[in-house]
């Protein structure tokens, strides 16, 4: 492990990646966390793509990190508006009664994963995605 000279006195300095070893910035990290939670605010007032959309739009050609969270997260985003109108379909027929509330939790589940993943600086891919954005 790479060891960083300390500090000089009374200055602020900081490796340029965080801690030592980490393989991504804490400013790339915040990136990638606000993709995947930024899609869970936006799906309560408008789309959950719009949030990862607009961090690839923004910051996906700044970091390659940023950018396969980004896309990640709006594929699922995507995936998750198709199942959620499959599933609000099936109402009709009783069986969307049980899976759309599934489908949320579930939802929910892999958002926060995501989000913990990001945050430590480490990728993920959701389950159950098709990658339609690449």
């Amino acid at each position: 492990m790479t060891s960083y000279p300390p500090p000089p006195e009374g200055s602020s300095w900081q490796p340029a990646h965080g801690v030592p070893g980490d393989a991504t910035a804490p400013e790339e990290r915040n990136w990638a966390m606000a993709a995947h939670l930024g899609s869970l605010v936006t799906a309560w007032f408008a789309l959950g793509l719009v949030a990862p959309l607009i961090v690839l739009l923004v910051k996906g050609g700044d970091s390659p990190f940023i950018r396969r969270h980004a896309v990640e997260s709006l594929n699922f985003q995507i995936n998750a508006l198709v199942y959620s109108v499959v599933f609000g379909l099936l109402i009709f027929v009783g069986i969307g009664l049980v899976l759309l509330p599934l489908y949320g939790l579930f939802y929910l589940i892999c958002v926060v994963i995501a989000t913990m993943r990001a945050s430590s600086g480490r990728d993920y891919r959701y389950p159950l995605t098709l990658r339609l954005v690449s």
